[in-house]
């Protein structure tokens, strides 16, 4: 399980939420924090269709194909559904992970 994927199923399962919760209640935006609201954001301005694809890629592990044979579309189109979403959740992580450094570096 690459990185990704592992904080999207955080994401999806509730987790990241509870463990953010746990790391900081102060409210204070930590790197953490950051990348819980802005995956927020994120799933919350994708389509119950988008979000579907999404767990069945990333919670029910399934391939493009399979994904694909269920809806009756090809693989591109997945892709074209999915890739964009990804694409966003890389960036949150870099965002976060340039956050930290620069706060160690300040420090």
């Amino acid at each position: 399980m690459n990185k990704i994927e592992f904080i999207i199923r955080l994401y999806l399962t509730g987790i990241m939420k509870s463990w953010t919760d746990r790391i900081d209640s102060t409210g204070q935006l930590t790197p953490q924090r950051f990348i819980l609201n802005a995956m927020t954001e994120l799933f919350d301005s994708l389509s119950e269709d988008d979000i579907e694809l999404i767990r069945f890629r990333y919670m029910e592990r399934m391939t493009l194909s399979e994904i694909a044979s269920r809806y009756l579309l090809n693989e591109r189109t997945i892709r074209n559904h999915t890739n964009p979403t990804i694409k966003q959740v890389k960036e949150i992580v870099k965002q976060a992970t340039e956050q930290v450094q620069h706060a160690r570096e300040v420090d």
